[in-house]
């Protein structure tokens, strides 16, 4: 039975300061339904307080408890861990880390870091990681739709260039971890099968759902998707769908034939 929906945002929910057709009303649907909704989103630019007021300008309705982001669990692993930060991410989230004073050493933490990103801070970035701090990843996304609608280099291109180099792994703490999909259900009292996740990123949103063990994934085709993606990374999506007003409908109808089919045992 389907219990709980996550929803990726920047390409589901809406397209720069853009909702997505149909995509405000689909989630008022989603509520209406009795469907608790986590907004799981790997966005490293922006600051939470601007994502939550982004969205309520849309008219979207999310509380702070709903939405998840790889900075907020980045700030919770280096609390928990005692670490302090040197940051490699945009000029706009560093403001989310100031509240940090590790004691027990350093771990370096990369995000999108936009036109930050050149050979003197990657270069400090990798001296931090030999000389033995612990690396981070916000999040190992290949591309993001860019605000002129074409796709741009993520942050992964450059988490891979650190891991090459330095010869470390790091911890990612966005999507695909499984860790970030089963945190975001956390309190939800919903086991992971029970769980739909709704994304237009095969790779992070959809295969990564499923191998955290959701019961289903959604890829949609806004955002960065791309004809053919559903066959490019495996697990494949659950089902392919036109947008977030689409995930909807194709979430409704199943717990629909989930009710008639328990009602007709």
């Amino acid at each position: 039975m389907i219990r709980a929906v996550l929803l990726d945002l920047l390409g589901v929910v809406y397209d720069g300061d853009t909702q997505i057709a149909g995509a405000v009303a689909a989630v008022e649907h989603l509520r209406e339904a009795g469907l608790p909704l986590r907004f799981v989103s790997n966005t490293t630019r922006s600051p939470r307080d601007r994502i939550l007021a982004q969205l309520a300008a849309l008219g979207v309705r999310v509380t702070d408890e709903e939405l998840l982001t790889p900075a907020r669990a980045a700030v919770e692993w280096l609390r928990r861990h005692g670490r302090q930060p040197h940051l490699l991410v945009h000029p706009d989230l560093e403001a989310e880390f100031s509240s940090l004073d590790g004691r027990n050493g350093r771990a370096v933490v990369v995000g999108d870091a936009g036109d930050a990103f050149d050979h003197a801070s990657l270069n400090r970035a990798f001296r931090e990681l030999i000389a033995g701090a612990d690396f981070l990843a916000l999040a190992t996304n290949r591309t993001f739709k860019d605000a002129d609608g074409l796709l741009s280099l993520d942050a992964g291109a450059f988490v891979a260039a650190l891991e090459f180099a330095s010869g470390r792994s790091p911890v990612v703490l966005g999507k695909p971890s499984p860790d970030f999909f089963l945190s975001a259900l956390a309190g939800l009292n919903c086991p992971a099968a029970d769980a739909v996740m709704i994304g237009d990123d095969a790779e992070s949103d959809v295969a990564g759902a499923l191998r955290a063990g959701l019961g289903a994934a959604l890829l949609v085709r806004t955002g960065k998707y791309r004809p053919g993606d559903e066959t490019r990374f495996d697990p494949a999506p659950t089902a392919l769908v036109d947008d977030l007003a689409a995930a909807t409908d194709w979430i409704l109808e199943a717990r629909r034939a989930e009710t008639d089919s328990g009602d007709a045992l």
